[in-house]
């Protein structure tokens, strides 16, 4: 025996729209291959820069509101009017396939997989340094009008309240070093005795 084995996570990344969730997601993503993105199906249109199956699974409000009659989501929300919901038969294979789960997903969505039972959850909400720095954030991105910049300000306060709902709290002045931050929380959090299922056996085996 020289290998411990243990839970997979659902591994939870939030912020206020343009506070640099997403970015970071594509950051851990990139650098640990034993993390899978859970593509979240969506009501909302496609963006110009955004690809089918990768960014989301796109689909109309009457089949989402189908499937949540059908109990398809593990999770799912509205958000600036539009549904986000997550396959629960999707990360259930994930993590049967050895691999951990993570989400860019809002607090409504995050309290829904906080009551799913039998789940290894982590979760982390991502803050702006300023609210200006995050106005400045949601208009270099460039995808939304002023009208839409301006709703997502106004709904910043309200997202940021639930903050003390999380286990950490990363500040993003710079994206490579706050990344690292929440690659460093995952590689420890994988480490924790209660998730390592095999550790009785692995002692019994460094002891005889």
């Amino acid at each position: 025996m020289d290998k411990l084995k243990r839970r997979g996570i659902l591994f939870v990344l939030s912020s206020p729209s343009g506070a640099g969730k997403t970015s970071i997601a594509r950051y851990i993503l990139e650098k640990d291959k034993n993390i899978k993105l859970s593509v979240s199906l969506t009501t909302r249109k496609k963006r110009k820069n955004e690809k089918v199956g990768i960014d989301y699974v796109y689909i109309s409000k009457d089949l989402f509101e189908e499937k949540i009659k059908n109990n398809f989501f593990l999770e799912w929300a509205t958000v600036f009017g539009n549904y986000y919901g997550t396959s629960r038969e999707k990360v259930q294979k994930t993590l049967l396939e050895g691999n951990d789960v993570l989400f860019d997903i809002d607090w409504q969505g995050t309290q829904q997989l906080a009551d799913n039972k039998g789940f290894e959850l982590v979760t982390i909400f991502i803050l702006p340094p300023s609210k200006a720095v995050l106005e400045k954030r949601l208009n270099n991105r460039a995808q939304d009008s002023k009208i839409e910049v301006k709703k997502r300000m106004s709904q910043a306060s309200d997202e940021i309240s639930h903050y003390m709902e999380y286990n950490y709290i990363v500040i993003n002045n710079n994206l490579e070093d706050s990344s690292n931050q929440v690659l460093s929380i995952l590689k420890a959090e994988r480490l924790k005795r209660r998730r390592l299922v095999n550790l009785n056996e692995f002692i019994t085996f460094l002891r005889s």
